[in-house]
């Protein structure tokens, strides 16, 4: 049933869109049909969205990696080492609170290149991988901890078969959300200028060249892969950690 809603959503968005495209925005051309969307994107095929896509979804996969990597490591540094969490919080916040299009022409010139779209994809998902792993990291039920602590289990032991495992819900949750987050962060990057290709260098040029059409079809694909990529973490994680979603499942039937 979600399923229905879901697409008749979609089903009315666009509708929407044509009517506002056919009405409102008729006049300065600012907003395109989907028709013409659609056309112009047919128009530019493979050879003009396939390097693209290719330039910006490489950058935005090695800042994912890097960044989720990074933050589940201090994650579990943390857990081990209590003392340094206020300095890994307080990072992690100013990450976080940073805007990138302050930061990122700073990186551009420290780093260059494509360096800096790898970069600023991989500050975007880290804040939000590290808050879920840490919450997952506590998560973990006092009697199972003590049950390792009596069979003469250490840190090590408590955090491998019992921490680890329970906070595989909570770090999918937050890398659900950086998957499109690193996408985001690899467009901004390339928007700075700092890629000779990507999505992000074809949407700036296609509006300096008030190709109207164009920068919605960019927009779209943007959309999509930003959809995709949060569909692909969703399907890993109940894969990998089905009894959370049995158990959510059974907490909204109650």
């Amino acid at each position: 049933m979600r399923r229905v809603y879901g697409l008749l959503g979609v089903v009315v968005l666009i509708g929407l869109w044509w009517v506002l495209a056919v009405t409102v925005f008729a006049g300065d051309g600012a907003v395109p049909t989907p028709w013409a969307v659609l056309a112009a994107m047919q128009k530019d095929g493979w050879a003009f969205y396939g390097p693209n896509v290719s330039a910006t979804v490489t950058a935005a996969l090695q800042g994912f990696a890097w960044g989720n990597g990074l933050a589940i490591a201090v994650a579990l540094i943390v857990l081990l080492v209590p003392r340094l969490e206020a300095v890994a919080t307080q990072l992690a916040v100013i990450s976080y609170c940073i805007p990138l299009l302050a930061v990122g022409p700073i990186i551009l010139v420290v780093f260059g290149g494509p360096a800096t779209v790898v970069f600023l994809a991989a500050i975007s998902v880290f804040f939000t991988t590290l808050i879920g792993a840490l919450l997952g990291l506590r998560s973990a039920e006092r009697t199972s901890l003590d049950l390792i602590t009596v069979y003469g289990g250490g840190r090590l032991a408590k955090l491998r078969h019992v921490q680890v495992i329970a906070a595989l819900p909570s770090t999918f949750a937050g890398l659900k959300i950086s998957a499109p987050s690193a996408l985001l962060g690899a467009i901004i990057g390339e928007y700075l200028g700092s890629n000779d290709q990507g999505l992000g260098v074809s949407l700036m040029i296609s509006q300096q060249q008030f190709q109207v059409p164009r920068t919605w079809g960019l927009a779209l694909v943007a959309g999509l892969i930003a959809g995709l990529g949060y569909g692909v973490v969703t399907l890993v994680a109940r894969l990998v950690t089905p009894w959370s979603r049995g158990g959510a499942e059974t907490r909204t039937s109650l």
